[in-house]
C-alpha cells in the first residue's frame, strides 16, 4: 500500500512511502526538502520493516526545531499505519 502525508514544521513537502503485505519500505519518495540527505533516509528505509523504521527515525530532531524530516516521516508513517490497523 502507498500512503502520501504533508510534513509539519520542515522543509520537505509531501511524502510517500510504499509499504507491502508483510509491513517491509519498498520505496520512500520525499518532495522538497534537502535532497541528498532525504535520498540517503530513502535508501536506507528501503527494504527495512516499517516499525523498525519508526522506531529509529521518531524523535529525531533538526537543529533548533523540535522535530525533522526523519521524524515526520516516522510521525506520517505511524499515522498511516495506525489507520490501516497495522
Amino acid at each position: 500500500m502507498t500512503y502520501s502525508f504533508r510534513p509539519r514544521g520542515v522543509c520537505s513537502q509531501e511524502m510517500r512511502v510504499e509499504v507491502d503485505d508483510q509491513g517491509i519500505i519498498q520505496r520512500l519518495e520525499v518532495l522538497g526538502g534537502c535532497s541528498g540527505n532525504l535520498q540517503g533516509i530513502a535508501s536506507l528505509v528501503k527494504g527495512m520493516p516499517a516499525q523498525e523504521a519508526i522506531a529509529r527515525l521518531k524523535g529525531i530532531r533538526c537543529g533548533y526545531k523540535d522535530t525533522s524530516c526523519p521524524d515526520q516521516f516516522a510521525r506520517g508513517l505511524e499515522a498511516a499505519l495506525a489507520r490501516q490497523g497495522r
